[in-house]
């Protein structure tokens, strides 16, 4: 397992031996997993405390859905959802709170505010800002992979080799970074499933994750309730299960296993004590010795 240390501020996370659990928590009324449950800053704010609570080592927030075919928002509706949120939580818990934004005056406010890392699912290529708020503010940052953007990703995706693509799409999005004055070892890649993949690639992208985990980046996966998932345990039902079904749950873990036995480092999820529960069994089997 490759080992790597994230070290800035008054943060410390020591990625590798024990995986770490990011939790999600989306200040949106229409994310595809749990639309409208935290809009209200309160109910966010409460759910952030009880993740940090089960044990949580970053919290992610998000104040824009990006499910397939979502339309964007305006930067000043995302920070008057996200801002508020981020001020109470950084407060009120140890753990670092991630901003997941697109845009660079949103990540600009969130990290005046108290976040001390950057999601973007464009791999900062949707704001040409963004890689400089990065250098500035030396937090670390997630680089994900998308085909499209939320609106087109879905239509139809194409890959000769989805694996190899994607670790050429990180890797060369990891270059630009560091050449825009962001250090190497603030960078964490992200090969976006679910986002601008079919359900065929989804599950490429996880038997060949052990090809991504090997790039000399932490890896983050983010698997949970994806519709793949959906798809795969609803069985003969009629309809889609909803993605806080218990089966849908069940599965989600079931990648999470897969991904930590790959050597993913970081996992994000939206159930935070179940998933807790499977990186404690997952990681003592992983470490056990003798």
């Amino acid at each position: 397992m490759k080992s790597h240390l994230l070290s800035w501020g008054r943060h410390r996370l020591e990625l590798g031996r024990h995986t770490c659990v990011m939790g999600v928590v989306n200040v949106t009324p229409d994310s595809f997993s749990d639309g409208g449950h935290y809009l209200d800053p309160a109910a966010a704010i409460a759910h952030g405390e009880q993740m940090a609570a089960e044990g949580v080592g970053i919290i992610d927030i998000g104040g824009e859905s990006t499910r397939p075919f979502s339309d964007p928002i305006t930067p000043e509706e995302e920070m008057e959802r996200v801002v508020p949120v981020i001020e109470s939580l950084a407060a009120r818990i140890r753990q670092p709170i991630s901003i997941d934004t697109m845009k660079a005056a949103v990540a600009r406010r969130a990290l005046a505010a108290g976040a001390s890392m950057i999601n973007d699912i464009s791999a900062m290529t949707y704001d040409p800002e963004m890689a400089e708020v990065a250098r500035a503010w030396d937090v670390p940052v997630v680089l994900m992979h998308m085909q499209g953007t939320p609106k087109t990703m879905q239509a139809r995706p194409v890959y000769s080799d989805v694996t190899a693509e994607i670790g050429a799409y990180l890797l060369a999005a990891a270059d630009r970074l560091q050449a825009a004055g962001v250090k190497r070892r603030r960078i964490i890649l992200d090969p976006g499933i679910g986002f601008g993949k079919t359900f065929t690639h989804n599950l490429l992208l996880l038997k060949r994750l052990q090809a991504l985990t090997q790039m000399g980046y932490p890896l983050l996966v983010g698997t949970s309730r994806k519709s793949f998932i959906r798809h795969l345990v609803k069985g003969d039902r009629q309809s889609d299960l909803h993605p806080e079904h218990p089966l849908v749950e069940t599965g989600t873990q079931a990648t999470v296993t897969a991904a930590i036995l790959a050597g993913v480092q970081i996992i994000r999820v939206h159930d935070v004590a179940n998933t807790m529960a499977t990186v404690k069994v997952i990681d003592a089997i992983r470490n056990a010795e003798g």
